[in-house]
């Protein structure tokens, strides 16, 4: 019994070592292999970039548009201020079931501008049961075909466990970004490109809390999954 109950405080202290430096957000996954990186919208408030820039963050998804019509008041500051500090960047849109796929695609169309070195845009699902809808992946799938054929890239999906065990037959040919809080991801292990793996950290540049994110791979790597293109005027 005693050598039992030494062995569980052993390993409880071993867990609440690790878990003392992932609550104060200082937790980078794997650092030596993955790219990091921060999501934002304008929960963030006002960002200094270069303060992120110099803290070694070395991209960003920053959120552009939800459903028809709303369009985050912060994101045209961020993808500009984003750009200037050399971080690498991409778009994201968070999809509603309730508002046509049509309507959606257009409205982060309006919003996002094409850029020459753009990370792949991004579609944030989690939304997916909002309404009772039985065509939710020919919702999604027609949300990203219309935006790849404007950007010239195949959107990513970004998605939580909930949503994986609801369709984890569907989308088998798209990349994914994964909700995994604190742990590496056990689900769709292959498939993934990039992993949350912080939602409530700190960084220089941000007052609120934010979100990290670890790109699958080294910085190389980042700049050939950033796509060429001609921006627009």
């Amino acid at each position: 019994m005693n050598r039992l109950w030494i062995g569980g405080a052993l390993v409880g202290a071993a867990l609440l070592a690790l878990a003392a430096p992932i609550a104060l957000g200082a937790w980078n996954p794997l650092t030596e292999n993955y790219t990091q990186g921060v999501d934002v919208s304008a929960h963030q408030g006002r960002i200094d970039w270069d303060a992120l820039a110099r803290a070694d963050v070395r991209f960003a998804y920053i959120k552009a548009s939800e459903g028809g019509t709303f369009v985050d008041p912060r994101f045209a500051a961020n993808w500009r201020d984003a750009g200037r500090a050399g971080i690498r960047r991409g778009a994201y849109h968070r999809f509603t079931l309730c508002r046509s796929a049509a309507a959606q695609a257009a409205n982060f169309i309006r919003t996002v501008p094409r850029a020459a070195d753009a990370l792949p845009p991004a579609v944030d699902v989690e939304n997916f049961q909002d309404c009772a809808s039985r065509t939710a992946v020919a919702q999604i799938e027609e949300f990203l075909d219309t935006v790849e054929a404007r950007y010239g890239a195949r959107p990513i999906l970004y998605v939580t466990r909930q949503f994986h065990d609801a369709h984890e037959r569907d989308f088998p040919r798209e990349r994914f970004w994964i909700r995994s809080l604190y742990a590496p991801p056990e689900f769709r292990r292959g498939d993934w490109v990039i992993w949350q793996h912080h939602n409530h950290a700190q960084r220089p540049g941000i007052d609120a809390p934010v979100d990290l994110d670890a790109f699958r791979g080294d910085e190389a790597a980042l700049a050939r999954f950033a796509r060429n293109r001609a921006p627009t005027t």
